[in-house]
C-alpha cells in the first residue's frame, strides 16, 4: 500500500508545484494577444499564397514535361 500513498503524495506535490508555477507566469495583455494573432493570420495567408504559386509553377512544369515526352 506504500505505492498508493506515494502516488497520492506525488500527485499532491505536483498539483501544488503547478499552482506555484502558474502564479509566476506572465500573461500577455489584450493588445499583445491581438498583435500576435494578427501576425499569425497574416503569416498563414502569406504561406498559403506562396505555396499556391509554387504549386502552380510546379504543376505547369510537370504538365509541360509530360506533354514533351508523350508526343
Amino acid at each position: 500500500m506504500a505505492d498508493g500513498k506515494n502516488w497520492v503524495q506525488s500527485t499532491k506535490d505536483y498539483v501544488n508545484e503547478l499552482k506555484l508555477e502558474m502564479r509566476r507566469v506572465t500573461w500577455p495583455n489584450r493588445k499583445q494577444v491581438q498583435g500576435t494573432t494578427a501576425v499569425v493570420i497574416f503569416a498563414v495567408f502569406a504561406f498559403a499564397a506562396y505555396f499556391a504559386v509554387i504549386d502552380n509553377v510546379l504543376s505547369a512544369g510537370v504538365k509541360g514535361f509530360l506533354r514533351f515526352f508523350t508526343k
